[in-house]
């Protein structure tokens, strides 16, 4: 993004609607709310990137009809979907006939290509419809020649072009030499719990000093009353403009005539885990989508999921680049007997909005159903509905995409032709229940049947019966699912081959039968060498080009091996149109062990890189668990970074 030359945007529209004026006095009040607007970079690769536009009806009526706008400095768009884009800079986009209705809640995107000639930018998106507008009146009598840079189409009013994740973080103006000085001691306030702000980490998490740090950018993105604490801070220079997201808030939450009570979280919770339904308008007017969904504008809970269509009409390969690094959070809702039965506490939107700010752009959330189901006919609890759902959103929230699974839950999908009929059965009833319940979420979720499905105790290479069965299950899972209709005629799924290892997927698996075309993807796992990333036992505690000692390193599934591995899923199914998504894989820490920290970092950093550029999702699995002998990245009660080196080795690589 061309930060600076965004800033001196920010900074004209500030002078151009006469709020720095020499003299005058500010007043600010909202233009009456309709819609959210933002633009969203999805996926960039240094010459030019993918976006959307996202417009967020929060409203408790239609939107019937809708245009925005927007400008780049240096960007220039190339290709669009799902909305007719006009102009030339400035652009123009407005709706076909399909998605030309915006329901309260819903969202619908209009998908965009550009050509970055420079550095890729997130311009603020504008028009009538958008609720991030702003009027002022000023009695001031001079205004800065920087007003030109102001969009044509601004009302005389002067009213101040925001968009609402600009509202969210600090929207400050400088040179590009100019810096912020501070008096006292500053913080971030993430969530609750104080961390040191980074001095040279621009976003995101850091490491700095031998702590974890956060961004500034990444703490000030928090809603209010968190974010950064401490000593004030002021431009170093005269020309510097800057307004904190705080002030900005506390602006317009003084002209809302609703008092400060009716902006807390109902029934003693605290924001962000009190359930979105239980949000007013005044709240999500505030804040906005994704952080919360206004209840009086939700009919149904498919118009909170339902929050954005970005994904839709691209292919399962496409997909995969917007997906980027993944983590799992794993042992919780997989747990046979219940979310916190293998010690692990709730998945809360805290944790999430800690792995999202990490870096990491999908969940993969794996859960055992068969414990909230009826034995006999196999009807999942309400209950558990609920609760799976509300942790799906929770990622939604933060703007993740989400994979979905049946998980492991007791081992029941055995691939044998005596259990086939049983298993393809119990199958079909309860992914039709799971995708009848999601059938009206957007592409960011994706279904995958299965776990590494295998016969209990067998590891070798599988009979013709194993994976005959097994790809049966596939089948299944895909026919139950497009049958449910609603946005599941299309959904993205992901099959798996023959327990998830790279060679039997290559040698045995069959794409199932679909419906529609390019939407399906292949899920394997990787853990080698064993005696390396798993074997606690083991006296190999090296790995890669830079061990020392022959003795404690395996002389297979080296650097080379890992490479070869990845392009057999690259040639076989990433070039023939197949996503793949390497579902898991990871080293267990052990703490007792010198060095083996080192050797732990390197071998994730090259799995995900290797598997990220052979066209691969990598999703790392993390059980929660952070000792000896565990694999957590993140303090799953407070989302504090457990490992900063080791995170920030998996998430650069989609750098």
């Amino acid at each position: 993004m061309n930060i600076s030359q965004l800033k001196k945007l920010a900074t004209a529209a500030l002078f151009s609607a006469g709020m720095f004026a020499a003299q005058g006095s500010l007043a600010l009040s909202s233009i009456a709310p309709i819609a959210n607007c933002k633009y969203v970079v999805n996926n960039s690769w240094g010459s030019g990137a993918t976006a959307s536009i996202e417009i967020t009806n929060i409203r408790s009526t239609v939107i019937n009809g809708w245009s925005v706008n927007w400008s780049y400095v240096n960007n220039r768009v190339t290709g669009s979907w799902n909305g007719a884009v006009t102009g030339s800079n400035p652009y123009t986009a407005s709706n076909l006939s399909w998605n030309a209705n915006i329901q309260p809640g819903e969202t619908v995107s209009i998908g965009i290509q550009v050509n970055g000639n420079g550095a890729i930018e997130a311009p603020i998106v504008y028009g009538s419809i958008c609720t991030n507008s702003y009027s002022t009146s000023s009695t001031a009598t001079s205004r800065s020649s920087s007003s030109s840079n102001i969009p044509s189409s601004r009302s005389s009013s002067s009213s101040i072009v925001s968009s609402s994740s600009a509202l969210s973080s600090s929207l400050r103006s400088s040179s590009s030499s100019s810096t912020l000085a501070c008096s006292g001691v500053q913080q971030c306030n993430w969530y609750g719990s104080l961390y040191p702000l980074c001095v040279t980490t621009q976003s995101g998490w850091g490491y700095e000093n031998n702590k974890s740090c956060i961004s500034r950018a990444t703490c000030t993105s928090q809603p209010s009353p968190f974010g950064v604490t401490g000593g004030a801070c002021v431009p170093s220079s005269s020309s510097s403009i800057s307004l904190s997201s705080s002030s900005i808030r506390s602006s317009i939450s003084s002209s809302r005539s609703s008092s400060s009570s009716s902006l807390s979280c109902p029934q003693g919770n605290s924001w962000p885990d009190c359930p979105w339904e239980t949000w007013n308008p005044e709240y999500c007017a505030l804040y906005g989508p994704p952080s919360c969904r206004s209840s009086s504008s939700a009919s149904s809970r498919s118009s909170s999921s339902a929050s954005s269509v970005s994904s839709a009409g691209v292919t399962s390969v496409q997909l995969t680049k917007l997906m980027g690094i993944g983590w799992n959070v794993g042992n919780s809702l997989d747990a046979i007997g219940g979310e916190t039965n293998w010690g692990n506490p709730l998945i809360t939107q805290q944790l999430i909005n800690s792995v999202k700010a990490a870096g990491f752009k999908t969940i993969r959330l794996p859960v055992a159903w068969s414990k909230f189901s009826n034995e006999q006919n196999f009807v999942i609890q309400t209950a558990w509905m609920d609760r799976v759902e509300q942790v799906v959103n929770y990622a939604l929230n933060a703007d993740m995409y989400v994979v979905m699974n049946i998980h492991w839950d007791n081992g029941w999908m055995q691939p044998t032709y005596a259990q086939q009929a049983y298993v393809n059965n119990r199958l079909k009833i309860m992914w039709t229940q799971i995708a009848t319940r999601f059938a009206n979420y957007d592409d960011r979720l994706l279904f995958a049947g299965t776990n590494e499905v295998m016969v209990d105790g067998d590891y070798g290479t599988p009979t013709a019966e194993y994976y005959t069965v097994q790809n049966s299950f596939n089948q299944t899972f895909v026919t139950a699912v497009r049958a449910t209709g609603g946005k599941n005629a299309t959904r993205h799924l992901v099959v798996q081959g023959f327990n998830t290892n790279i060679d039997h997927t290559v040698n045995f698996a069959k794409i199932p039968t679909d419906t529609v075309s390019n939407r399906l993807m292949m899920e394997v796992h990787y853990y080698d060498p064993y005696n390396f990333t798993l074997n606690t036992s083991s006296n190999i505690t090296q790995w890669g080009k830079n061990a020392t000692n022959p003795s404690a390193t395996e002389t297979w599934a080296n650097e080379a091996y890992t490479d070869a591995q990845f392009q057999k899923m690259k040639i076989n199914f990433v070039d023939k149109g197949i996503g793949v998504i390497l579902g898991e894989y990871g080293v267990v820490s052990r703490t007792n062990v010198a060095d083996h920290e080192t050797y732990r970092n390197y071998w994730n950093e090259y799995i995900t890189k290797s598997a990220y550029t052979h066209g691969m999702v990598p999703v790392y699995w993390d059980n929660g668990f952070g000792g000896n002998g565990g694999m957590a990245l993140f303090d799953r009660a407070s989302g504090a970074q457990l490992y900063p080196n080791l995170i920030q080795a998996i998430v650069k690589a989609d750098d």
